[in-house]
């Protein structure tokens, strides 16, 4: 892989215009409140079909990195996270600001942004080449019980019920099942609907999850009202002295970001939960943050965005994607016929390359938009939710006809719109049920190809080390949980 090779194609005309359109994007949908970056991310994979693969890329990484920055400014503003990554920011980020001080809460947050991506860039560059080759020597067996260890984390890790991010994780893998069984060439689960034989439109199953499912919970609360501030830029910049006050918070929450955006499907989320609560209790005045403290803050953005270059490092090395936006990426790397993995460094270095120069670039291009124009963005989130409705419903339909033309893709597609919508209102989390979808094929794939090497065997299983110890982390995985919540019960039962 040649690092360079991606940085020159990123800065001819072409690419960089879409790395630029594409992070604006991210910004923009990311600042609107109940739009995510998720749903962006769906709407644009019917547009990359016709874009040669590396600029595909290019312009649905910058539409990530852009939609985890852009949700900060709403948080800032209007107490309303953009994104769900936002939610902790808007604890100090809301206070600063309506104390006198939006420039300065604006730019803690970018520039954490900023230096928070760049460090998860230099994690990315380093991490993966070596992780691809360690991959390299997997068997099917080895790639079997990773796949199965990234399903049970990510439903251990889920926020909520555990038993809802497995079912949602299972009810995901069910899903990609009918359609023709290619070893044996035999239908399954189809049902007798012809249209099923060759399986559910992954791209139109995500949009009805991603995007009819907001479309739905948006339209809701269409008329609803937020707390407004006049916003400036007054102290946006921050002093030198500011960013050496940091420096320890930024580290300690970059580590954070990477770590948890390296675990399978866990998402941008938890990381600013983890890195906010690890600064408040290792600050020496606890009592500020929640109050408009610069530390919370930081901790909060750095971490958000340090998990992007962490999601990306077992999606191009392990073909397991570290977020629900990241399987989205996944997603568009398959409908390109780019099988991520340990190979893709070999077979399409390019694609590799070019990931690497956009997260970079993107981080960049991130700063200088939100710093000249976040006040003109800003003016975006009061545009009515009844107007952008209507918009992204069409949108979600021409995606939805552009893979195969049909009309049961479009059912489809709001038939799993209003699936989606019932799992959210059941507080069913959406990330296992997208990557259960996109990761079973692989897990069943692998599985069917040991058990052929094996003459029918499952002895490997348990017989090889590495497969053993990804079964056992699996095991831990899944009964910790359980565990956990049964001694809070006993000391809650004890106190009582």
């Amino acid at each position: 892989m040649d690092l360079t090779q991606g940085f020159l194609h990123l800065l001819t005309p072409g690419p960089f215009g879409l790395l630029m359109l594409g992070t604006l994007l991210g910004i923009i949908v990311g600042a609107l409140p109940g739009l995510t970056g998720g749903a962006l991310l769906a709407l644009s994979l019917p547009f990359t079909y016709r874009m040669p693969s590396v600029d595909g890329v290019i312009l649905m990484t910058a539409m990530y990195v852009g939609g985890i920055s852009g949700g900060l400014i709403t948080a800032t503003l209007m107490r309303i996270p953009g994104e769900p990554s936002a939610v902790v920011t808007t604890l100090d980020g809301f206070p600063m600001a309506r104390a006198g001080q939006p420039g300065r809460a604006l730019g803690l947050g970018i520039s954490a942004s900023l230096i928070g991506g760049a460090l998860s860039w230099v994690a990315l560059v380093t991490l993966s080449p070596t992780m691809a080759r360690l991959a390299l020597v997997f068997g099917p067996f080895e790639n079997f019980a990773l796949v199965l260890m990234a399903l049970v984390l990510i439903a251990a890790l889920s926020q909520g019920s555990v038993v809802k991010g497995l079912l949602s994780g299972l009810f995901g893998m069910l899903v990609s099942f009918p359609g023709i069984d290619e070893t044996s060439g035999q239908k399954r689960l189809t049902f007798g609907v012809t249209e099923l034989d060759g399986g559910f439109s992954s791209l139109a199953v995500i949009l009805g999850v991603f995007a009819i499912s907001q479309v739905l919970a948006d339209a809701m609360h269409a008329n609803q009202r937020f707390e407004r501030l006049d916003a400036n830029v007054k102290g946006i910049f921050l002093s030198p002295r500011e960013y050496v006050h940091q420096a320890w918070n930024i580290i300690r929450s970059a580590v954070i970001g990477v770590w948890i955006g390296i675990l399978p499907g866990v998402g941008a989320s938890i990381s600013s939960i983890v890195a906010y609560s690890t600064a408040k209790n290792m600050s020496k005045t606890p009592e500020k943050f929640g109050t408009g403290f610069a530390d919370g803050i930081v901790a909060a953005e750095t971490a958000n965005n340090a998990n992007t270059g962490g999601a990306l490092i077992p999606m191009i090395t392990l073909g397991i994607p570290g977020s629900p936006a990241a399987s989205i990426l996944l997603a568009a790397l398959l409908m390109h016929n780019i099988q991520p993995g340990p190979t893709l460094f070999t077979n399409s270095p390019e694609v590799v390359s070019a990931l690497m120069a956009t997260h970079l670039f993107s981080h960049i291009v991130m700063y200088v938009m939100m710093v000249a124009g976040c006040m003109m963005i800003a003016r975006l989130m009061y545009i009515q939710r009844a107007y952008i409705l209507p918009i992204i419903i069409v949108l979600c339909v021409v995606g939805a006809l552009a893979e195969n033309g049909r009309m049961f893709d479009i059912w489809t597609m709001i038939g799993f719109g209003v699936i989606g919508f019932a799992l959210e209102m059941a507080a069913v989390p959406l990330g296992p049920f997208v990557i259960g979808l996109i990761l079973a094929p692989l897990a069943e794939g692998q599985l069917r190809a040991g058990l052929m090497a094996s003459n029918g065997s499952l002895l490997p299983l348990i017989e090889r080390p590495v497969t053993l110890s990804f079964l056992l982390v699996s095991l831990l995985m899944f009964v910790w949980p359980f565990w956990r919540d049964r001694r809070r019960s006993r000391r809650t039962a004890a106190i009582v």
